[in-house]
């Protein structure tokens, strides 16, 4: 296991050879611990609100009430994309979401009152219980900062969720920086709740975005944060290492992008540091240059949608799954169908409330991928 000093000097390494050789050591993990197979999850995206009360830097999902495209689903539409999703032989049900949008604006007050519900959590976990048990897909809920109480109703019909920690970095939250204007991107607030997924036993996503003006220093910072709650609870059953990208529409759309091998030597520091973990890329966000990462030591490719866009990141076209499967080939390595959960959680009972326990258990096979 490495300290965080020699991480901090492996993911500043620009030479040539140290990179390759960077990669290779951290490939060779990923093999000896993994084997020669990546995974991926066939979902469908379901963006069940677009409001959101935080205004980060690099976001193109997130509207006002009034803005185009804003965009709060009904039941009938959830269910629609769901049913569809399952026909197609999807077995997650991806929820986004913007972070407490009726916290600030009355309108989404109204909504959320027409639907029976006092607060976008609650319509939230009303609907994943109705895509359990009306769709049989397993629902993956990613709606933001989560208190006890949330979490534990979410646990009821979520196999899963997930928050993004994108950065333990406080001064992304200064004057200018991708996350001014953004209340719920306090790192020690994200922090909580992953850490309170733990303490409640629930395989939980998480993940740094890098490229947006955090240091390599606090990259590392962020990676050794996740570890440490995983060591504590075992809980983190995946860590994405997602890549910023610039967009026309947004306030950083002059910012730069990391570069390929930036992002390739983040990813192999990450597994370095992280090591049995399950260490994901978006494929979607490196265009046909998505096999490369297979170098850097992943072992994932997350959610890939035959149905729906990535509507965080609409732009970015996810690649066809027999796309994905070639890309992986061509360096080598056999692409695996999961479910939302990984395939160790699968048989662990105190990961799972008494409702979903048997459904995962029904749509895995015997190594715990998708039967």
């Amino acid at each position: 296991m490495i300290s965080h000093r020699i991480a901090s000097t492996l993911i500043k390494a620009t030479d040539e050879l140290q990179t390759n050789a960077l990669l290779e050591a951290a490939a060779g993990l990923r093999d000896r611990i993994k084997g020669r197979r990546i995974s991926y999850s066939k979902k469908v995206f379901i963006p069940l609100t677009n409001l959101c009360r935080d205004y980060c830097g690099y976001c193109t999902f997130r509207k006002d009430p009034g803005q185009p495209g804003a965009k709060t689903m009904t039941p009938d539409e959830v269910l629609a994309v769901a049913e569809a999703g399952a026909r197609l032989g999807c077995k997650e049900a991806l929820f986004s979401l913007g972070d407490r949008p009726e916290a600030s604006f009355p309108e989404m007050r109204e909504t959320l009152s027409r639907l029976g519900h006092r607060t976008t959590l609650s319509y939230l976990a009303e609907m994943c219980e109705r895509v359990l048990l009306e769709t049989g897909l397993l629902p993956h809920a990613n709606p933001g900062l989560m208190g006890r109480r949330d979490l534990e109703t979410l646990r009821a019909f979520n196999p899963s969720m997930g928050l993004m920690l994108e950065s333990t970095s406080e001064r992304l939250c200064g004057s200018g920086m991708a996350h001014d204007n953004a209340p719920d991107k306090p790192p020690a607030l994200r922090l909580k709740t992953i850490e309170e997924a733990g303490r409640l036993r629930i395989p939980f996503t998480t993940g740094i975005l890098i490229g947006i003006g955090e240091t390599l220093d606090e990259r590392v910072d962020a990676l050794f944060a996740i570890r440490d709650l995983h060591q504590r609870y075992g809980h983190i059953q995946e860590v994405i290492i997602q890549n910023f990208r610039a967009k026309p529409e947004i306030p950083m759309r002059l910012h730069p992008e990391p570069s390929r091998l930036d992002h390739a030597r983040t990813i192999a520091v990450a597994r370095l540091v992280l090591r049995e973990m399950n260490v994901q890329a978006p494929p979607n966000l490196s265009d046909d240059e998505f096999p490369f990462l297979v170098k850097a030591g992943l072992n994932d490719w997350g959610g890939v949608s035959p149905l729906t866009p990535d509507f965080i990141n609409p732009e970015k076209p996810w690649p066809e799954i027999e796309r994905l499967a070639e890309g992986t080939s061509g360096m080598g390595y056999k692409l695996v169908e999961r479910l939302s959960v990984y395939p160790e959680y699968v048989n662990k009972e105190e990961f799972f409330d008494v409702k979903v326990r048997e459904v995962v258990r029904s749509r895995a096979d015997a190594e715990g991928f998708a039967a």
